[in-house]
C-alpha cells in the first residue's frame, strides 16, 4: 500500500564487501533516523539530500550493529519516486539480516518481490515496458542482450508505442467528430483517408513484430536442438561450438544415450545447446528412454539443428527425422566436409535450398564460422548484428502486438467495406487498448501484480 513504508536488502545475498538495506516510503527518514547516528552528531535530514553520511547503525539497546554509510534521497528524485534511505554496511550475511530487522522493528515492512519497481511504476517513474527492462539487464546473457535491455530501459519501445497510440487516437477523433456532427458534412474523413491512417499504424506495429524474435532471443536465449539419428557427429559438433570436450565421442553408435544440455554465447547469441541421443528404432530400454527425449526436445526447440552424415547415403532414419525438423526453424548440418560429401548436400540442396543446408566439419572445425555467422542472421536479420531499431522484449509484448494488429485489420475490413464509422471506432480503441497494456496505460490490477510477482526481491 502506498502508506506503507517497506524495506530489504538489495545486493545479492552471501558475503562481501558492501551490502546495502534500502528503505522507502512515507516514514523511510523517520525511520532512518531511528537507527542511525552520524559520527558528525548532525542528524540525517540535516544533511544534503542524496549525500552520503557517515557514522553507525545501533541496536534498540543501544549498542553499536555496524559501522555504514547512509544517503536520504527525497521523492520523487529517486528510484521508487518516494522518500527512500540506503544503508551502505559491510557486506556480512549477519550485518545485513540484523540491520534489515531493525527496519521492521522501527516502522517498516518486507518488501514483496519486485516492490520497489512496482512503485516506480506506480508512481509513474516508469513505465511498464521499463519496468521489465530492470529484471532484463540483470539477467541478460550477452552483451547484445545487455544493450537491447539498457535500450528498453530508457524507453526507446514505450516512445514507439506512444507515437502508435498517437496516430491511432487522432483517427478516433476525426471518425467521431463525424459521428457527432453529421450536420457539418466534414469532407477531410473519407473512408479512403480512414484505411490510409490505418495502414500506416498496422505497418508500424508489423515492424515492431518483424524483429520480436531477436528481443526474445536475447532475453532467454535460443532454445536450439542438435538431432540425427546415431553416429552422424552431433556429440562433436556440440563440442566443437563449445571449443570443449563436454560430450563423449566415440566410433560406436549410441554413444550418447541421454540429453546433455549446455549454454553459450557464439558471436554474441546466446543459446541453450541440447545435444540429443541418437534418433532411431531400439529394443534397448535406457536407449529408448534417451530417444523419446530427443523427440520431446525436437518438438519443443525454437531451432533445430539437423545433422546427416554426408559420407553415406541418407536412410529412411535420416529421412525421418527430416520430416518432422521441417515442422520447425531447422538447419541441415552434412557433417564430415573433410570426407566425400558431395552426393548428400547435392540431394538436400535441390529439396530445401541452399540457405537451408550447410557442409561443415565437427571434426577440423571446417564451416564452424559459416555457421555462426549464418545464426547471427537468423537472430538479428540480413544485418547480422543488433541494429538501431526497436525491438519487443518479451512473448508478453509480442502477444498484445498481434492482437493490436488484428484489430487494426478488422478496422481496415471495415473501412473497406464502408461499414458504418461507429464499428471502425471499436476495433480501432481495441487495439489502442492492447498497445496501453503493453506500457502499462491501460493494464489491469491483476497482470501488473503477475508481472511485478516475477522479480526478485530488493527490485
Amino acid at each position: 500500500m502506498a502508506d506503507e513504508t517497506i524495506s530489504a536488502v538489495i545486493t545479492a545475498l552471501g558475503e562481501g564487501a558492501v551490502g546495502i538495506v534500502r528503505i522507502s516510503g512515507i516514514s523511510a527518514l523517520t525511520i532512518g533516523e531511528k537507527l542511525f547516528k552520524a559520527v558528525s552528531g548532525k542528524s540525517l535530514s540535516s544533511y544534503p539530500v542524496n549525500t552520503l553520511a557517515y557514522g553507525h547503525i545501533y541496536d534498540l539497546d543501544g549498542s553499536v550493529v555496524d559501522e555504514v554509510l547512509v544517503t536520504f534521497m527525497r521523492g520523487p528524485h529517486s528510484y521508487t519516486a518516494e522518500d527512500v534511505v540506503e544503508i551502505q554496511c559491510h557486506g556480512s550475511i549477519q550485518s545485513l539480516k540484523k540491520i534489515l530487522a531493525l527496519t521492521y522493528q522501527v516502522g517498516a515492512r518486507p518488501a514483496e518481490p519486485g516492490e520497489f519497481t512496482k512503485r516506480a511504476f506506480l508512481n509513474g517513474r516508469i513505465d511498464l515496458t521499463q519496468a521489465e527492462a530492470v529484471m532484463d539487464i540483470i539477467h541478460s546473457r550477452s552483451e547484445a542482450g545487455l544493450k537491447l535491455a539498457v535500450r528498453q530501459q530508457q524507453g526507446q519501445l514505450a516512445k514507439s508505442l506512444r507515437n502508435i497510440r498517437k496516430q491511432l487516437i487522432d483517427v478516433i477523433v476525426n471518425l467521431e467528430a463525424v459521428i457527432d456532427y453529421p450536420e457539418e458534412d466534414i469532407e477531410d474523413v473519407t473512408y479512403g483517408k480512414v484505411q490510409d491512417m490505418l495502414s500506416q499504424g498496422i505497418r508500424s506495429v508489423e515492424a515492431l513484430l518483424k524483429n520480436s524474435h531477436t528481443g526474445k532471443i536475447l532475453r532467454e536465449g535460443l532454445r536450439t536442438a542438435i538431432v540425427g539419428k546415431p553416429n552422424v557427429g552431433k556429440s562433436s559438433l556440440l563440442n566443437a561450438l563449445l571449443k570443449e570436450e563436454r560430450a563423449i565421442v566415440s566410433e560406436y553408435a549410441g554413444t550418447t544415450r541421454d540429453v546433455i544440455e549446455e549454454q553459450l554465447l557464439l558471436d554474441g547469441v546466446p543459446l541453450v545447446l541440447a545435444d540429443t541421443a541418437g534418433i532411431h528404432n531400439t529394443e534397448d530400454y535406457v536407449e529408448k528412454i534417451g530417444v523419446q527425449r530427443s523427440k520431446q526436445l525436437l518438438a519443443d526447440a525454437e531451432l533445430v539443428i539437423c545433422v546427416v552424415d554426408g559420407s553415406q547415403k541418407l536412410t529412411s532414419e535420416d529421412e525421418e527425422i527430416l520430416a518432422e525438423a521441417e515442422a520447425k526453424e531447422f538447419i541441415i548440418i552434412v557433417n564430415k566436409n573433410d570426407l566425400n560429401i558431395d552426393e548428400n548436400l547435392k540431394i538436400l540442396e535441390k529439396r530445401y535450398g541452399k540457405d537451408k543446408v550447410m557442409p561443415l566439419s565437427a571434426k577440423t572445425n571446417a564451416g564452424i564460422e559459416v555457421f555462426a555467422s549464418w545464426l547471427k542472421n537468423y537472430v538479428y536479420g540480413s544485418e547480422g548484428t543488433l541494429g538501431d531499431g526497436v525491438y519487443v522484449q518479451n512473448a508478453r509484448q509480442e502477444n498484445l502486438l498481434r492482437m493490436a494488429c488484428k484489430s487494426l485489420k478488422d478496422a481496415a475490413l471495415a473501412a473497406e467495406a464502408y461499414l458504418p464509422y461507429d464499428c471502425i471506432v471499436i476495433d480501432v480503441r481495441t487495439a489502442i487498448d492492447y498497445l496501453g497494456e503493453i506500457t502499462g496505460d491501460t493494464v489491469q490490477d491483476e497482470i501488473i501484480n503477475e508481472i511485478f510477482s516475477r522479480f526478485c526481491i530488493g527490485k
